[in-house]
């Protein structure tokens, strides 16, 4: 179910989790304390809110699925995740907020990176006046052959 990365090194323990909201700009609160922990002391991953709840709920905290779905979104606006646009639907947050790509199996419904260097994209047009790229986020759609 995890979706690891190759850099695990020098990621926050629990008191350390504190520290990355803090450092955020963020106060730890027992819920965003309990998520962070979930997302960010291990290797680098790919949650939605419906799957970081269920985590959440197994881990034992009391935690709502709206709670859940805040709280991702004060840590993307804090930059500690990506919001990665798949599925209408479904968002997806990547706790890896480096340019990098992704493989989405459509099947399994799990996102894969790719490497940033691995993707070259040309012709990318001029942003408009007083704008500048942040990121491209290419999606690479896989069905079983």
């Amino acid at each position: 179910m995890t979706h690891s990365h190759s850099h695990s090194e020098g990621k926050p323990s629990r008191g350390g989790v504190a520290q990355v909201l803090r450092k955020a700009g963020l106060r730890p609160t027992r819920q965003r304390m309990a998520l962070g922990s979930l997302l960010f002391e291990g290797e680098d991953r790919h949650v939605s809110a419906e799957s970081l709840h269920a985590e959440a709920t197994a881990a034992g905290q009391h935690v709502s699925l709206a709670t859940v779905y805040n709280t991702l979104h004060q840590f993307k606006r804090a930059g500690l995740v990506r919001e990665l646009a798949i599925n209408g639907a479904k968002a997806y947050f990547d706790t890896n907020t480096s340019n990098h790509n992704h493989f989405f199996d459509e099947e399994e419904g799990e996102l894969h990176d790719i490497p940033g260097h691995a993707i070259r994209v040309d012709g990318v047009p001029e942003p408009p006046e007083g704008m500048r790229i942040t990121h491209i986020d290419v999606v690479i759609r896989l069905k079983k052959a």
